[in-house]
């Protein structure tokens, strides 16, 4: 755990989770679904490290992404909807829970130390996000799961946070966003909350970039972060 920012932990009261590369690893389905858009408008398929640093800003952009930006918007819209058509089908043929977030869950979901709700906010749009959620048993920890359909904006605009906070009747000091990208710490930063950031997610390298409060290696460490009354600054 390297802590760049104090998290005054007995004083949150709302954990907001990115979904992919978060609580699940779907690399290897949305990666698939790529391709099979690929080869239905027949274009190369392209290696899943490849896809994979193209997730995180929604499915339009990753779409944008693996077609090489074309300038036909009409194009780009109607391999879009191959894309969701077909992971609707597939979301969970290799998809999972990364290896101790639902005892990370079920630790934060008890704790004691203040009443504390925990929502999704993914850029995933929100029927495959709840659909995941509740196929992979995660759906009783959270009062809320948005995604990037959900608003008009999606992260890394603070827009959705807002709504959290809103529902959760939170202020922003009470709250933290867990994440593995740049876009969910930039989210953060816009909505004057805190953030953590996962490096064993699909897009820990942009982390450099944009540096969280607080940087993991593993979901136990949620726990660890969040039970202290105080977390210190390394040194």
């Amino acid at each position: 755990m390297k802590i760049n920012r104090e998290i005054p932990a007995r004083q949150v009261r709302l954990l907001i989770f990115d979904l992919d590369g978060t609580l699940v690893d779907s690399r290897q389905d949305l990666g698939n679904s790529v391709n099979a858009m690929l080869r239905h408008f027949g274009r190369h398929e392209l290696p899943l490290e490849v896809i994979g640093t193209y997730i995180g800003d929604g499915a339009p952009m990753l779409v944008r992404r693996a077609l090489g930006d074309p300038k036909d918007e009409h194009f780009v819209h109607v391999a879009l909807q191959f894309f969701l058509d077909y992971y609707r089908k597939h979301k969970l043929d290799h998809t999972y829970v990364y290896e101790g977030v639902i005892d990370a869950l079920k630790a934060l979901h008890s704790t004691d130390t203040l009443p504390r709700k925990m929502a999704v906010l993914s850029n995933k749009p929100v029927g495959p996000s709840r659909a995941i959620v509740d196929a992979l048993g995660m759906n009783e920890f959270f009062f809320q799961v948005y995604g990037g359909n959900s608003f008009e904006a999606k992260k890394p605009d603070p827009f959705g946070v807002r709504m959290l906070l809103r529902e959760a009747n939170c202020e922003p000091a009470e709250a933290v966003l867990i994440g593995d990208s740049d876009v969910d710490v930039l989210t953060a930063q816009n909505a004057g909350i805190y953030s953590v950031g996962c490096t064993y997610g699909l897009a820990p390298h942009t982390l450099e970039a944009a540096p969280p409060d607080v940087l993991i290696d593993h979901p136990r460490e949620w726990v660890q972060l969040l039970a202290a009354r105080t977390v210190k600054l390394s040194k």
